[in-house]
Parts: structure tokens; sequence; C-alpha cells
């Protein structure tokens, strides 16, 4: 019964909403918001958001968490110098929000300091306040700086800054 009903989500839900609540303007501030962070820790944020997951995949049992860590691999987020790459993950359809950290940082931050991210950035966007929220998820870098502060020197940028749309 579950599977049904995500299935009717991915294929009827509001993902079609994708290009007006993540617009433009809002990737922008958003990639310059992953940039200032960045310069005050050694982590690496990738931002992604996916509108939906296709029919096959869900009757095929892909769900959010799985599909986050394979995002992860496939956007290289795990292959940073201090192992320190957080994914942050929307799926619209589902609404769904998974945080997945990279092994250095996941022996650093409980798991219960993500799901707080993750709860304050689904009731922005339940409240329609998209950027809100997406800023909200990106603001956690305070953990990054807390658990990988900067050495005060130049910290290469790894990971594109810039959010990812799927």
């Amino acid at each position: 019964m579950e599977r049904m009903r995500r299935l009717w989500v991915n294929l009827f839900g509001g993902w079609f909403r994708l290009s007006r609540r993540f617009s433009p303007a809002l990737l922008d501030e958003m990639a310059a918001a992953i940039a200032a962070g960045e310069r005050t820790h050694l982590g690496e944020i990738r931002f992604a958001v996916e509108s939906r997951l296709a029919p096959a995949d869900v009757l095929g049992g892909l769900d959010a968490p799985t599909r986050a860590r394979q995002l992860f691999a496939q956007l290289r987020v795990w292959d940073t110098e201090h192992n320190s790459g957080v994914l942050l993950y929307v799926l619209m359809a589902e609404h769904r929000i998974e945080v997945v950290a990279d092994r250095g940082i996941a022996a650093e931050v409980l798991a219960e300091a993500w799901s707080a991210i993750c709860a304050r950035m689904r009731g922005c966007y339940a409240g329609g306040e998209w950027r809100a929220g997406s800023l909200a998820g990106i603001a956690a870098a305070v953990l990054l700086e807390r658990h990988f502060p900067g050495d005060g020197k130049a910290n290469p940028d790894e990971l594109s800054d810039h959010p990812v749309l799927l």
C-alpha cells in the first residue's frame, strides 16, 4: 500500500513546481551561502533537489535515503581531502529531506543534529518558505565550523557550490 502511495505522489504530486520553487536567483543565493560557509570550515556541502523518482524506481523499492546515498556517490561528495563532504538532498514529490555525511563528519556529528536540520527545513518548506528552508539547511554549516574549523589558510573548493536540480 505504501509503495502505491509513493508511486501516486511521484506521478501526480507537485514535483512540476521545481523551477518555480528553486528559481535561478535562489540557486545563485544558495551557491553564495555554501561558498561563504565553506570559507569558515574544511567541509564541502552539496545541495541536490530532485523533483520526483521514476515510477519504475519507486516500484523497484527505491526510497529517499537510498537515492540520497546514490547521489552522494554520483556527485562524488565522498571525494574530499578531509572526508568532510555533506549532501543535503530534497525529494520534492515525497516531501523528504535527507542528509548524507562522509565518514569524517559522521564520526563527529550525531545523526540527531542532522535530523534537527531536516526538521527545520521541512517546516519551512511546508509553509511555502523555500528560500528560508534551503538557507537554513545550508546554515547548518555551523556544525562543520565546530567540528572541522578552517585553519585560516585558503581552502580549495573541492566540490561545486551550485545546487543540483534533478
